[in-house]
């Protein structure tokens, strides 16, 4: 696998996501830029696939600024409601007046209420991670934090829809977790560890 030098582009402007990925690439001598320090704009994400959007959003990061970038889709995919909202994740938490994640949440819920989905309501945080050269060429990894929903949503810490995720193994949600301890846990986590083992062999 080629090198990917000592800086790195994360094609995002999500501040947690940023630093959770510079957790994980700081023992690895990497240092990680964001695409907002560069000016770089998101492009709109119009694919259907984690893998499709997470392309999309790595090869232009890499081509605009001539770095190897990094790229991820994540969302979160209910087993009852047929992988949903999977890769439409934060559309299900787009409210008039931004993104608010107890909209997300509280939809999430409602939705397998209203199907009356047994319990364990089980899901999965899913991850596609794409690193991308500025040639094209570029490396696809997946990850998996399987669990199950719960509510009401417990916990302040992480982001997004953690506070209704239970992962597999222990009774606290990924919004009560320790950031380092979810960073062991999380489809993330499982994806770059993916990545490392071909980026750093």
């Amino acid at each position: 696998m080629r090198p990917i030098g000592e800086r790195l582009l994360v094609a995002t402007h999500n501040r947690g996501k940023l630093e959770e990925i510079g957790d994980l690439f700081g023992p690895f001598g990497v240092t990680v830029i964001g695409a907002a320090e560069l000016g770089l704009p998101e492009p709109e994400e119009t694919e259907t696939t984690f893998a499709g959007n997470a392309r999309l959003k790595a090869h232009a990061a890499a081509q605009a600024s001539g770095l190897v970038a990094l790229a991820d889709d994540s969302g979160l995919a209910v087993d009852a409601l047929g992988g949903a909202p999977g890769v439409f994740t934060a559309d299900w938490a787009t409210t008039a007046s931004g993104r608010d994640f107890n909209v997300g949440m509280a939809r999430v819920w409602a939705e397998v209420e209203a199907i009356r989905a047994p319990e364990p309501r089980l899901a999965q945080f899913c991850c596609t991670l794409v690193l991308a050269w500025p040639d094209g060429t570029d490396l696809v990894v997946e990850g998996r934090a399987p669990g199950r929903l719960i509510w009401p949503g417990r916990g302040t810490q992480g982001h997004g829809f953690d506070p209704i995720f239970q992962p597999d193994g222990v009774d606290i949600t990924f919004g009560e977790m320790d950031r380092w301890e979810k960073n062991r846990r999380s489809h993330r986590a499982d994806a770059f560890r993916k990545l490392v083992a071909a980026v750093f062999p």
